[in-house]
């Protein structure tokens, strides 16, 4: 018996996701839009049930028990922790702020028996899954060097909105930028002791008349992580680039390199002249996180579908996922990019959790 689902946004990442539920056998039952119309159209172009422009219309349907959050960042908070604090299980998209990460923490910690995980869906891309399990048979030797290049064109929504504001949680970095520091630090098993950074925008004005309202959101960043061990990572997204999708990770080591390009992964030992195809994309011209996403509503179905309950689970099949304390630390190392692309200096990464909440119920819980 797998759990009903309600859904939160209208985006692009819904329109993937809906179908890959519904095929897994997944009633997706209702569907949140930021207006009525919005929420209509999309319900009934995916044939889902219900819509709403109202949150808790999802969150207390009687026929929701997993609820899936992919609105703008400036509302991924409050739906998360309201949705814990009435018995469901949640995946949600990277908040906005570090104070609302913090706050998702809290709730997680206090509800240990409800699923709170994040929605990366790349650490569930085939290539990734092989890259590191190939990284921990020590295909690579001791790990060096890592590189992400992320490239593509403009983020920017047709007409203003959170996307174009930085404080909203718009920008290259925060969208896709905390997909790949989540899932560097997922690949190597490592964190972030330090970072540097610089940020750029470059569209800085938008609108169907051009000029109309100021971009805040970054749409160029270059930064280096120092994880611990000694590890370097050094990403580079670009957003200024129309007619190119560029997604490419590579891990070097001292006896050998794995490449991730778009779905595919290669490698080369250093005993080899050329590099080797490991995996292929099986002719799916679909990019990495959808791909990705496939491969996580399928681990998802192996979590409830041996359940009597709808609201049971089991951890294993998604113990790969990221959790909720895994989206602060990602939310903390994005804020000291910021930081440092302000200052010109290297920044430590001090993930803290603090009661932010002073009116939940809950208090401070040890890290």
């Amino acid at each position: 018996m797998l759990p009903g689902v309600g859904v939160f946004g209208t985006g692009q990442t819904v329109r993937a996701l809906v179908p890959l539920l519904q095929k897994e056998g997944f009633p997706v039952q209702a569907v949140w839009g930021r207006t009525q119309e919005e929420a209509e159209s999309l319900a009934s172009e995916l044939d889902i049930p219900f819509s709403t422009n109202k949150t808790d219309d999802v969150l207390l349907h009687p026929e929701v028990h997993l609820v899936c959050i992919l609105t703008p960042p400036p509302h991924t908070r409050q739906i998360a922790v309201k949705a814990l604090g009435i018995g469901k299980n949640v995946i949600s998209e990277q908040a906005a702020t570090l104070t609302d990460a913090c706050k998702m923490v809290t709730a997680a910690r206090y509800y240990p028996q409800l699923m709170s995980i994040m929605g990366n869906s790349l650490r569930f891309l085939p290539a990734f899954v092989q890259m590191k399990r190939l990284l921990g048979e020590g295909y690579c030797g001791n790990l060096q060097v890592c590189e992400a290049r992320v490239y593509g064109g403009s983020l920017l929504s047709q007409s203003y909105g959170w996307a174009w504001e930085e404080l909203m949680g718009g920008g290259g970095l925060h969208t896709v930028g905390s997909c790949i520091i989540d899932l560097l630090s997922h690949l190597t098993g490592r964190r972030a002791v330090r970072v540097h950074g610089m940020l750029r925008t470059f569209v800085r004005q938008g609108g169907p008349a051009g000029g109309i309202r100021s971009v805040t959101a970054d749409d160029y960043a270059c930064f280096q992580l120092l994880m611990n061990g000694g590890v370097v990572c050094s990403v580079t997204l670009n957003f200024n680039l129309p007619g190119t999708d560029v997604h490419e990770i590579m891990l070097v080591g001292s006896s050998g390199r794995l490449v991730a390009r778009g779905t595919e992964l290669y490698g080369q030992r250093a005993s080899m002249q050329v590099e080797e195809r490991l995996l292929s994309d099986g002719g799916e011209a679909v990019g990495p996180s959808v791909r990705g996403l496939n491969g996580m509503v399928t681990q998802l179905r192996l979590s409830f579908q041996a359940q009597e309950d709808r609201r049971s689970w089991v951890r294993h099949p998604v113990s790969m996922a990221a959790s909720f304390e895994d989206g602060l630390y990602v939310q903390t190392v994005v804020d000291a990019i910021k930081r440092s692309n302000r200052t010109g200096e290297w920044e430590s990464v001090e993930v803290k959790i603090q009661d932010v909440d002073s009116n939940h119920n809950h208090r401070t819980l040890p890290n």
